[in-house]
This record gives C-alpha cells, sequence and structure tokens, in this order.
C-alpha cells in the first residue's frame, strides 16, 4: 500500500540523511569505529545525494526516476539493517542501524511512485 506522497518521502529523505550523519555522535557508537560507524555516514551522504537528484518535488536535478530511488531505499535499508551481523559489529552496536534500516525499507515499500506534477509548477491541489 503505497500511502506516503513523494513530497513528505523528500522530507523523510533529507531528514534521514542527517540522522544518518550524525547517528553516531547522537547515538554514542562514534569511537566503535569502521563499519559500524562509517556505514550510516556514507549512507546518510548517498541518500542526500541520491534525494537531490531524484524526479520528484525536492530536488534540484529531475534525474533518477522515482521507483528506482525507491529500490534503492529498500536496499539500502536492508543493507544498514543487517549491517551489523554482516559486518560482525553486533555485540558492540546493532538497534540504529537496525531500526533506521527498517524504516527506509518502510518508506520505499510505501511511498508512492509517481510525484504530484501540480507541486512541480508550484500550484496546490
Amino acid at each position: 500500500m503505497r500511502i506516503i506522497p513523494t513530497r513528505i518521502h523528500g522530507m523523510l529523505d533529507y531528514a534521514t540523511g542527517l540522522l544518518l550523519l550524525i547517528s553516531p555522535y547522537l547515538f554514542g557508537f562514534s569511537r566503535v569505529g569502521g563499519a559500524a560507524q562509517y556505514l550510516p555516514m556514507i549512507m546518510g551522504v548517498a541518500i542526500i545525494g541520491l534525494s537531490l537528484v531524484t524526479d520528484y518535488e525536492l530536488s534540484i536535478a529531475k534525474l533518477i526516476p522515482m521507483p528506482t530511488h525507491l529500490a534503492g531505499d529498500v536496499a539500502a535499508g536492508a543493507l544498514l539493517a543487517v549491517s551489523p551481523w554482516l559486518f560482525g559489529f553486533s555485540d558492540r552496536v546493532y538497534l540504529p542501524h537496525l531500526v533506521i534500516g527498517l524504516a527506509e525499507i518502510g518508506a520505499g515499500l510505501m511511498t508512492r511512485t509517481t510525484p504530484d506534477r501540480a507541486a512541480f509548477a508550484g500550484h496546490h491541489s
């Protein structure tokens, strides 16, 4: 059931990207290092970068189709969710990676695949 409008998804993208960038410091695992620390940060940058070039209301260049963006969200969320066990740091930290990863999967699966074109023109329906 795709109930999340693309405009809301865009807001979630930028917020999630920022959250991932600061998560090692916010959730206290910045000293763990390795994949535990750097994977969320890299994914945060990637989410923001992808969002800037996705064909939806909150981007600066409409290059990536929304279905492609959403597939990337699901794949990135899956990687993030399993990363503590895949990369062997689950004994030190796992909850932020798991929760944010599952949220990313959910957002990818529940967001509409086409943006509201009226929003592109700045009209409000």
